[in-house]
């Protein structure tokens, strides 16, 4: 029997809180100040986040479209999230699975994954989109009217996969009021039922993802003090490292034995055998041999845990780096609070009590309670309330690549957003009328070590000479963690806000190893990066010092013009070549010494020509321009330059 809402259809709409997760998906709302799962058309609260695409163009959802996993595998996609916002090259869509890829026959159908589902191909957003508007409709057949609605994303998901989320919302016909973290929705939940102020870890193992959090929570204040995780790590890599020896023993290791039909079926009885697991200390599956008959396959328990240890182990080291961050030891911890359906398995949480040395907690469904944290947060949104206040944190910095391949950090990694900052760069070369803005995310020193974002022109800058233009590029993240970026050229007011595009390429396991290299390669990352420096000075330096020899080598003697001239080409061979900070500065040095003298000549020249039968304000401004330029052709260089 289900319990249905008594409604009044004139009632205004009702916010809806909804997690859409890599297994089950979720839609909640309040109910007299208490959050409640909603029943799903499945007859439950969870419905299981899998779409089936009929042969004439019929789409089922939930528990219907997984009892088509065995009888069309290639047509029945689970665990889409995975690929929400990732590029058709990403490495994830190698893994183990019964989907068919669709080949990238153009540059923009390689930065989506799409899938072929017969007839016809759709993107992981699309298929997100039906998860939705069947959340959607189970609410609308229960509460008679919908208002906006909370979607939770995991908080490692980048700018690329939030994005991503919010377009399946509105495709789904859904406004999207915010997307929240996981954890902090789970945090909303858990503090507001148990009325508890004090520091939490919230360890959110999925079918797809992980997180860890950090946070405070303080009278209705929930404060992030860090975050970390893994946006390809869950369940579902659990379920595949069982899979692998249950198809070796159905003589199924060659590829060509594994057809998406035995893919399908083998994935199933790895789950089943892994939620059996849980209570059991054994379970047997029968499975079918290649070339016929039957195998028995059995599993027990401790082989499963040695299975899974790698996968804890990767948890493991996240939860290490976000204690690490927040600066605080695991016995500062007030409570740890487990979410996700995969932190039922029992050496789950005894990892999690080793890892912080005291027992999880786990009295509010696992399952549910992101989706009560994302119901409490849409019921305030609603009202405007501002009972609590969410102080969330980026995972990774934001930076600009700037000359040489470093990296200008503009938003570094666990600032509090939302938030925002500028900072200000200028060209190269004489005559520039646009600029190649990089934008990267990540903890490396040097651009090719992080991850890249987006890239962008900003067009319609006059020509001028190089170092005057000055650009300033601002940064803003809004509540959704989405990132928006305007550029400002100061000195003729050009502006230009730019649409964020994101590029496709890294893994999310390489977005992962960032933080781990950028602490095991810091001393030679800032080598490097210092090295890059000097040879973009020593560049902007050479370049200048020959601009200056083609206006006025007329004021050097003959001895000095031969030590100018050697001094320059020592610094252009350093430039080239030299793998140590120090060589190119010396070789800096000796330049400048031997142009010291010179510049003055230069600048009194400058000032003469400036004064003849002029005012004494316009002699003023001439001076002042003269030493200006002077001071940027001698200091500045090219876009991408930080300003000094």
């Amino acid at each position: 029997m289900v319990l249905l809402d008594i409604f009044d259809p004139k009632a205004p709409p009702r916010p809806i809180g909804i997690d859409l997760g890599t297994t089950n998906s979720i839609v909640a709302h309040m109910r007299d100040e208490r959050p409640v799962a909603l029943t799903t058309c499945d007859g439950t609260a969870l419905l299981p986040s899998v779409v089936y695409y009929g042969d004439h163009g019929n789409v089922l959802v939930g528990a219907s479209a997984k009892s088509y996993a065995s009888l069309h595998p290639e047509r029945t996609l689970a665990s889409v999230k995975r690929f929400m916002g990732r590029g058709a090259d990403d490495l994830e869509t190698t893994r183990l699975a019964a989907h068919r890829l669709a080949p990238a026959t153009t540059p923009d159908e390689a930065k989506v994954v799409r899938f072929d589902v017969g007839g016809r191909t759709v993107t992981p957003v699309e298929v997100s989109a039906e998860i939705l508007k069947s959340l959607k409709q189970s609410a609308l057949d229960q509460l008679g009217t919908v208002g906006g609605a909370v979607i939770t994303v995991p908080a490692y998901f980048d700018d690329a996969q939030r994005q991503a989320t919010k377009d399946a919302g509105r495709l789904a016909g859904l406004e999207v009021l915010r997307l929240l973290n996981e954890p902090t929705a789970a945090a909303l939940a858990y503090g507001l039922d148990k009325r508890q102020n004090g520091l939490f870890a919230v360890y959110d193992l999925g079918g797809g993802t992980f997180d860890i959090t950090l946070l405070r929570l303080e009278d209705g204040v929930f404060q992030v003090k860090s975050t970390g995780g893994d946006s390809a790590l869950g369940g579902d890599d659990m379920d595949r490292r069982i899979a692998e020896e249950m198809l070796d023993a159905m003589g199924a290791s060659e590829a060509a034995a594994r057809t998406p039909e035995i893919v399908a079926l083998v994935l199933g009885a790895a789950r089943s055998a892994k939620h059996g697991l849980t209570d059991a200390l054994e379970v047997t599956v029968e499975l079918p041999k290649r070339g016929g008959g039957t195998i028995v396959y059995g599993i027990r328990r401790p082989h499963f845990d040695e299975l899974i240890e790698p996968l804890l182990e990767r948890t493991g080291r996240a939860c290490r780096r976000a204690l690490r961050d927040a600066g605080m030891e695991p016995s500062e911890l007030d409570g740890v609070i487990l979410v996700g359906g995969s932190t039922r398995v029992p050496r789950v949480r005894s990892f999690v009590e080793e890892t912080f040395g005291k027992v999880p907690l786990a009295d509010i469904d696992p399952d549910l309670v992101v989706a009560y944290g994302a119901a409490v947060q849409a019921q305030l949104l609603a009202d405007s309330s501002d009972e609590v206040l969410l102080l969330d944190v980026l995972p990774l910095s934001l930076g600009v690549e700037t000359m040489g391949g470093g990296v200008d950090k503009v938003l570094p990694r666990n600032t509090t957003i939302p938030a925002g900052a500028r900072s200000t760069f200028t060209t190269y070369a004489d005559n520039q009328t646009g600029f190649e803005i990089h934008v990267v995310q990540g903890e490396r020193e040097l651009a090719k070590d992080c991850r890249s974002l987006a890239r962008f022109t900003l067009k319609g800058i006059p020509p001028m000479p190089a170092g005057m233009a000055r650009l300033e590029i601002t940064f803003h993240v809004d509540e959704n963690n989405l990132l928006k970026i305007e550029a400002k050229e100061l000195t003729t007011g050009v502006c230009q806000e730019i649409e964020v595009k994101p590029s496709y390429g890294l893994t999310d396991d390489q977005v992962e190893a960032m933080l781990l290299d950028a602490l095991d390669h810091g001393e030679e990352d800032f080598e490097a990066r210092r090295l890059a420096d000097a040879k973009v000075e020593g560049s902007r330096m050479a370049l200048a010092t020959q601009k200056a020899l083609a206006a006025d080598a007329d004021l050097l003697s003959a001895d000095e013009r031969a030590r100018v001239e050697a001094a320059l080409s020592e610094l252009r061979r350093a430039v080239q070549g030299a793998t140590h900070v120090g060589s190119v500065q010396r070789c800096i040095d000796a330049l400048d010494d031997a142009t010291h003298e010179w510049a003055g000549r230069r600048m009194n020249r400058a000032i003469q020509s400036a004064i003849g039968g002029r005012s004494v304000e316009a002699i003023g401004e001439s001076v002042a321009h003269a030493r200006g330029v002077e001071a940027h052709l001698l200091e500045h260089g090219a876009l991408p330059v930080k300003e000094s």
